[in-house]
């Protein structure tokens, strides 16, 4: 149809749409939120197209690895076939923690778009920020603050409600 982009062909109008990708991983941290998981998203970009997806999983699976960033940089690696995700772009709605900033440079992620900092256990910024360290052999840029508030509210209101859920079954 006339006036309507084509991820095939604009690939790098869309992949720079921050705000739509980031709207992808919010939709991914909605699904953890409905299994009672820490409301955290995730996607995995390149050329245009979603190649990963991943959502909390520690509850569910009782793996304190299966964090959002981890599990769709394994589907990634597996679609892609190398642990080399080059050229891609990690969309996550939290300020990615130690753990998966060191799964991130791992991969080779070159870019990490994010929505809200995490001041208790941030690693691209915050807290610490392994993204840039000159220590290590890969560097990734950070673009911070994407739908800050709708990714903000999402963590906020689940824990607000998680603490009104305790209070109710102390007092019952």
């Amino acid at each position: 149809m006339p006036g309507l982009l084509c991820c095939a062909r604009f690939p790098k109008m869309i992949e720079s749409n921050h705000d739509y990708w980031m709207t992808r991983a919010i939709s991914e941290a909605r699904k953890a939120r409905a299994k009672q998981e820490v409301p955290i998203g995730c996607v995995i970009v390149r050329d245009g197209r979603i190649i990963a997806r991943g959502h909390n999983l520690r509850e569910t699976s009782q793996d304190p690895l299966a964090h959002a960033e981890l599990i769709a940089i394994r589907k990634a690696a597996r679609k892609l076939g190398s642990w080399r995700l080059l050229d891609a772009t990690l969309y996550v709605t939290l300020e990615p923690c130690i753990m998966c900033m060191g799964g991130i440079i791992l991969a080779r992620i070159p870019k990490v778009v994010f929505g809200c900092y995490d001041p208790k256990g941030g690693a691209a910024g915050s807290l610490y920020n392994l993204s840039n360290d000159s220590r290590l052999n890969h560097r990734v840029d950070l673009l911070p603050q994407i739908l800050e508030s709708e990714c903000s509210l999402l963590l906020s209101s689940f824990f607000s409600e998680l603490r009104n859920r305790k209070r109710e079954t102390r007092s019952t």
